[in-house]
């Protein structure tokens, strides 16, 4: 039982890093190296789904109807909608912001599917909502008539369908073959945009864009997903929202040493207003 125990703390530990490492790798790639975010949103889903039907290829030998037995077209629909909103929404937003939209929704996604589903919110749980939507509002008040507003919304959007792909991952039995399934179904769109993008427009990329894109395709999506899908079912549904929270931090911090952002202090109290009230509603669901 201590094994499982550990091993589980190491791949969710292995996961959230993951995450933390995407939101700095797209900062990299197309705030630094000025990636476009299609280029950048398709490499990563391309070479994501080259590198999980390569380990299915080398454990399993599937066929393509075996393949598309596992996954889902909404699965597939939710992680596009996902990987492009968290592109583009990074275009205005600094590396620890996005990880704080992104996921502050896809913890208001993960809620209010649990209260649509009956779980009804005790005095607590209200006074934490309302903390973190006052946090929500004083994050997002400043951007008002700014460019990173649109940005905000967008890592919103992003939020809410990871949040959607994260419950429908808690219910998987086989998460290789399930997040390796609803990649691969996202092949022909990102093929089809970057063949686009070749003939429309004037189509480059740096050496250090590319390696920073396909780290964050391979790495950080491709085996990071296939690692989160592989602890979620093994996870209270409480400590892994709680477990997701601490993304922000480490993102805040990756954008620090790697691309030299800041940190306001108007971010931390925000961080502190939403985290905090999210925080007490899932510690007191563990009571």
């Amino acid at each position: 039982m201590a094994v499982k125990t550990v091993s589980t703390t190491l791949f969710t530990l292995a996961a959230l890093f993951a995450f933390a490492a995407n939101s700095v790798l797209c900062r990299l790639a197309l705030n630094v190296e000025r990636v476009d975010p299609i280029s950048f949103t398709a490499i990563r889903l391309i070479s994501a789904a080259a590198v999980l039907l390569l380990i299915l290829s080398i454990r399993t030998r599937p066929t393509a109807k075996h393949i598309f037995k596992f996954g889902s077209v909404a699965g597939a629909f939710y992680l596009f909608v996902y990987a492009a909103g968290f592109s583009f929404a990074y275009i205005t937003l600094n590396t620890a912001t996005g990880a704080l939209a992104l996921f502050a929704c896809v913890q208001f996604t993960m809620l209010f599917h649990n209260w649509l589903n009956g779980n009804k919110l005790t005095n607590i749980e209200k006074i934490g909502v309302l903390f973190s939507l006052i946090g929500f509002a004083y994050f997002v008040y400043p951007e008002l008539g700014q460019p990173s507003l649109l940005g905000c919304l967008i890592m919103g959007v992003a939020g809410i369908a990871w949040g959607m792909y994260s419950l429908i991952g808690a219910k998987s039995n086989q998460p290789l073959l399930d997040t390796s399934s609803n990649f691969i179904r996202l092949m022909p769109i990102s093929i089809v945009a970057l063949c686009w993008l070749y003939f429309t427009s004037d189509f480059s990329i740096s050496p250090a864009g590319l390696f920073y894109t396909l780290a964050s395709g391979v790495l950080a999506s491709g085996l990071g997903y296939a690692v989160w899908y592989y602890v979620l079912p093994k996870l209270p549904s409480s400590l892994a929202a709680v477990s997701q929270l601490s993304v922000p931090i480490w993102a805040a911090l990756g954008g620090v040493m790697f691309v030299g952002e800041s940190i306001s202090l108007h971010l931390i109290i925000s961080s502190c207003l939403i985290l905090g009230g999210i925080l007490l509603i899932l510690f007191s669901r563990l009571k």
